[in-house]
């Protein structure tokens, strides 16, 4: 009887694991997706930052001369 009563928590827990299991490449997916996102953003910034020093020294450089 008590081996009746376990079969419905058999199934749920069977029925987890599938779900988890066809989730699992979509999750790995998003967390791609997420890293190029990140790595876009570190270049978009390393080149604002280049950009702003070039400025910044041309506008020194030309008062300099004024």
């Amino acid at each position: 009887m008590a081996d009746q009563a376990r079969i419905p928590e058999r199934r749920i827990s069977a029925a987890t694991a599938i779900g988890m299991d066809a989730l699992k490449p979509v999750v790995e997916f998003q967390v791609s997706m997420l890293r190029m996102w990140a790595i876009t953003l570190e270049r978009f910034a390393g080149n604002y930052e280049r950009g702003l020093k070039e400025t910044v020294q041309v506008i020194t450089t030309d008062g300099r001369r004024a």
